[in-house]
């Protein structure tokens, strides 16, 4: 997690890995567009307008790893495997 000050805003950074994470992230974010968005998501519960969208999530694989290159450099993820892992995943 990394926060840093961008025109007077506060700006909150995440990665997230997993088995399908763009997906499951694109649905708790919501549509682009909140007046699209499922009621429960993000973007459906929080947002009214698309111009002053509240959050971001890369669309694919390929611009997440580009996106999380603008904030981040290497060395500064840790890897590790939590404890739940072998009853999540096959």
């Amino acid at each position: 997690l990394s926060a840093t000050q961008l025109t007077g805003v506060l700006v909150c950074l995440q990665v997230w890995e997993g088995q399908s994470i763009v997906k499951l992230a694109r649905m708790m974010l919501g549509e682009t567009n909140p007046a699209d968005s499922k009621p429960g998501s993000i973007r459906g519960d929080l947002c009214i307008n698309i111009g002053r969208n509240i959050i971001h999530g890369s669309d694919t694989l390929e611009n997440a790893k580009r996106e999380i290159g603008l904030w981040f450099k290497a060395e500064e993820f840790v890897t590790y495997t939590p404890c739940t892992q072998t009853f999540l995943y096959e």
